[in-house]
């Protein structure tokens, strides 16, 4: 996964958040099994782009597979949100993470 977490990362600098959310598409068919790396630099290329709708939807998925989303990837979902001017989506991330901190 080495490999493709690098290309992710490119695409997340490049802002070609399309390319990066195609990639982790591939990927799961490859490997069945993703890593937080994988999710959090998709949803990092989500943000760069204002594509909120997209980061929400990898941040849901992340927690449906075994991993639990990293803090890098909850403050990407939630800068994403706060650039496409999704206040409510915003409030409801902070208070997941907020209960997330709190719990661990």
């Amino acid at each position: 996964t080495i490999g493709y977490n690098a290309a992710i990362s490119a695409f997340e600098k490049g802002g070609e958040w399309q390319r990066a959310f195609m990639l982790i598409a591939a990927m799961e068919q490859v490997f069945r099994e993703l890593d937080a790396i994988s999710f959090s630099g998709v949803i990092s290329a989500c943000e760069k782009g204002a594509e909120w709708q997209a980061a929400i939807m990898l941040l849901v998925e992340t927690k449906q597979t075994i991993l639990e989303p990293t803090t890098i990837s909850h403050n990407a979902a939630i800068s994403a949100c706060e650039k496409g001017n999704e206040w409510n989506w915003t409030s409801v991330l902070l208070a997941i993470m907020g209960k997330v901190i709190v719990e661990q």
